[in-house]
């Protein structure tokens, strides 16, 4: 779903830190010490991995996937395209 390396980078481009990330997810901050000292994927409770990741996504940061589209290869995170600059 998302990896340790993932969230620290997300948070990176938030400019947040875990205690940040802990209140916008209503999580608590060892929850995200814990899931950013993972190896590889986060493990975790299901209840608040998604919350952590629906909380990245409500801050604009997209989580790519192993496949998802991406001019490169590998997992990733950006942020988001915003929807004022679109050219639809």
């Amino acid at each position: 779903m998302i990896t340790a390396a993932q969230m620290r980078a997300a948070r990176a481009l938030l400019r947040l830190d875990q205690r940040q990330l802990a209140a916008l997810a209503g999580v608590s901050l060892p929850t995200i010490q814990r899931m950013e000292a993972s190896d590889g994927t986060v493990r975790g409770v299901v209840g608040s991995l998604t919350k952590v990741v629906e909380a990245l996504d409500r801050a604009g940061v997209e989580l790519i996937g192993e496949n998802g589209v991406s001019s490169g290869g590998g997992r990733g995170v950006r942020l988001k395209a915003d929807p004022a600059s679109r050219n639809d």
